[in-house]
């Protein structure tokens, strides 16, 4: 098994990143520096963040620390949590003199003043974004008390005085003047040539703690000598910053973007993985588990084969025989058994490695399991029926009702591996299904293995419980989600423009959650079945596992509604007969939809 967490080892070929990384920070010309670390969730930002980390923290003048935002999500003040963080791992260093302690009691003393701005914030004033100090003089409590009414809040006039009072004493205007200054003096009489901040986990924080932190950032902690390297879906903090100023017109201006160039000023995007670097992480990680301590001896192969042509770089049983024959026996099956999921997983996945680490660790969780009961699978056996099981969930359920019912035999996947569909009237719908064509022909053949173990140690997701339905939507596929279940046209159309940027496997999991909606209701609302169907639609290999779902509806509990939207989905299908057979079952067991489904009928054998 694998830990579900980042890791400093480099499996991903992100050695290049950390090196540009670390030349932007050590940089004296560049600081102070903001980096932007860019991903899906899954992608490697944690990763690549400890391996820069990792790396700098060699050099005893440079003094890294990680700030993990969402753990702060319930913490008073953002920003105070963050130069608290801050100030507290500055403490700890050795051999602090005097003047630096003295200033460290002033920086923890003054941090006041962040508490006082945060209730400002609260009372409808964001009293930095808006002007800063100049604007103190103007803010009154008549001032928040219209701001407040706006929102629909009310707060005691006497609360509101005591807050502006000391907001407005020369004291704590002294004190935001001088922090800025003081924090810069601190790291010079503290002896710290470069201060690295990593702020990790932002993008899953509410909006408010996204600005916060990084208003913090900008305010109180940008001084010669420091660095804040920022891991973030960018397009969430552009969302933040967008929800929180919805109304700044201009230009046809993007407040999102712009803010987000302003304040990240070192942008580094992780690419996605292609179908070679998914099966190099995938081998890669079976070699972790399978050589432990001997790791070393395929890593300096690797190493060595990489120098001397990295982009045509590809490891092959070929190449570590030619390396070491030994080594080479020892990982065959490993090898091929990447080689037979990779391209699946790459397409997808969307090469996200999370995803990928989540997909191993399941196929060994089911290994384990059967050699407690002294069964022994066929990883490469057990591989292949899990990934029908991840993208093709209907099929995959066809396929364990069927081999139940001969003994743990298919005779049916004879005659389709040898192409040979009219036999098989039980899964013919799948016969023009990509997806499962090039499924069949991933190595091992299955027609005569006894798949009886394999699909009892899947109990759990033949309950339909799937455990790909466990896993998190990263963010862009939530929000997808979210618009297509709001149930209005505009949110709907949003969501579906936004189809193609869905990996295949999460585009399945939103499928078979409105799916579930629709049966977990007693009465479907028209709209969520048009949520349901259009999404079926904008995406090809959906669309045979919504004829299993449309079967699988009493013909009750079609509504004359629902009717011509399933038309316009069987349009776009190659073979509509599947579409004319099933509007005919319900015909016969609804005469209610009678009229309207030989309207539609006729529609569909005339186009």
């Amino acid at each position: 098994m694998w830990k579900d967490s980042e890791t400093n080892i480099d499996l991903l070929d992100f050695d290049y990143l950390v090196d540009v990384a670390k030349k932007i920070i050590l940089n004296d010309e560049l600081t102070p520096s903001t980096i932007g670390i860019y991903g899906d969730w899954g992608s490697g930002k944690s990763s690549l963040m400890d391996m820069i980390k990792n790396d700098l923290s060699k050099n005893e003048d440079i003094l890294c620390l990680k700030f993990n935002g969402w753990l702060f999500e319930g913490y008073e003040d953002a920003k105070i949590a963050l130069v608290g963080s801050i100030l507290d791992e500055i403490s700890k260093k050795k051999r602090l003199s005097q003047k630096a302690k003295g200033i460290l009691k002033n920086l923890y003393d003054n941090t006041d003043f962040l508490k006082l701005s945060g209730k400002i914030a609260k009372y409808g004033i964001d009293f930095f974004l808006t002007g800063g100090l100049a604007t103190i003089s103007e803010i009154t409590i008549e001032t928040i008390k219209k701001s407040l009414i706006a929102k629909g809040e009310k707060v005691e006039d006497s609360e509101i005085e005591d807050v502006l009072n000391a907001f407005k004493s020369k004291e704590i205007r002294n004190n935001v003047r001088s922090f800025h200054t003081d924090f810069a003096s601190l790291l010079e009489q503290s002896k710290i040539k470069r201060l690295v901040v990593f702020i990790d986990e932002l993008d899953r924080c509410k909006h408010e703690t996204i600005l916060e932190t990084l208003e913090a950032i900008r305010l109180f902690l940008f001084a010669k000598g420091t660095s804040f390297v920022i891991g973030a879906d960018e397009r969430q903090i552009r969302y933040a910053v967008q929800m929180k100023y919805p109304d700044v017109k201009g230009n046809q201006m993007d407040i999102g973007k712009e803010y987000l160039e302003k304040l990240i000023q070192y942008p580094i995007r992780i690419p996605q993985l292609g179908a070679k670097e998914v099966q190099f992480y995938i081998m890669c990680l079976l070699f972790e588990k399978e050589l432990g301590n001997d790791l070393n001896q395929i890593t300096s192969i690797i190493e060595e084969e990489k120098k001397k042509n990295f982009l045509d770089f590809e490891l092959t049983y070929e190449l570590i025989k030619e390396k070491s024959p030994e080594l080479s026996e020892k990982l065959k099956d490993t090898i091929s058994l990447s080689k037979q999921i990779s391209s699946v997983l790459s397409n997808g996945l969307n090469g996200n490695p999370r995803h990928c680490k989540r997909f191993l660790n399941a196929l060994e969780l089911r290994l384990h399991m059967a050699d407690y009961r002294k069964i022994k699978l066929d990883r490469r056996v057990l591989a292949k029926i899990m990934l029908i099981e991840y993208f093709k969930e209907e099929f995959y359920y066809k396929l364990a009702d069927l081999q139940s019912k001969n003994n743990g035999k298919l005779k049916e996947l004879v005659s389709i591996e040898e192409g040979k569909w009219e036999e098989t009237k039980a899964i013919n719908l799948w016969k023009d299904d990509k997806w499962v064509i090039e499924w069949l022909d991933i190595e091992p053949k299955l027609s005569d293995k006894d798949l009886k173990p394999y699909f009892y140690f899947s109990r759990e997701s033949l309950k339909k419980i799937s455990f790909v339905k466990q896993q998190n939507l990263s963010i862009n596929a939530e929000k997808v989600l979210e618009s297509l279940l709001a149930l209005t046209d505009s949110a709907r159309n949003e969501a579906i423009k936004k189809s193609s940027l869905i990996s295949d496997y999460e585009a399945s999991l939103i499928h078979k959650t409105l799916a579930s909606q629709i049966e977990s209701s007693t009465d479907c609302e028209k709209k969520l079945f048009q949520s349901y169907i259009e999404w079926s639609g904008s995406r090809e290999e959906l669309h045979t596992d919504t004829l299993v779902f449309l079967e699988s509806i009493p013909a009750e509990n079609i509504k004359l509604s629902f009717i011509p939207l399933i038309k316009s989905f069987a349009e776009k299908l190659n073979d509509k007969a599947s579409v004319i057979e099933l509007f005919t079952k319900w015909k016969s067991e609804n005469s209610k939809l009678k009229s309207a489904i030989e309207d539609e009928i006729n529609n569909l054998n005339t186009n």
